[in-house]
């Protein structure tokens, strides 16, 4: 499985963010948890549809060092979007 992580170009509270993503969501919590964050920094479903850390630039510096993948725009739409297709609930109607 691969992690990615995207360009730490959102500011916010004085640092710049980006996203940590993964295609499979335990591979996800298990390199968060290498990475030393705290699953109550997690934002996926119900809160939102796309699972995923925001981590700080520092933070981004450390997950590639530990193998995530650094990743563009498009890479990271195409993640979110398998993501998304994988955790969306079945349509009953």
């Amino acid at each position: 499985m691969t992690v990615y992580v995207d360009a730490a170009i959102w500011f916010w509270a004085g640092r710049k963010w980006c996203q940590l993503m993964a295609d499979d969501t335990a591979e996800l919590h298990r390199f968060a948890h290498r990475l030393g964050l705290h699953l109550s920094s997690y934002q996926g479903p119900p809160k939102t549809r796309s699972p995923h850390y925001d981590i700080t630039g520092l933070e981004r510096d450390r997950a590639i060092r530990l193998g995530a993948v650094a990743s563009g725009r498009e890479d990271i739409v195409a993640v979110l979007r398998r993501v998304r297709t994988r955790s969306a609930p079945a349509d009953t109607g």
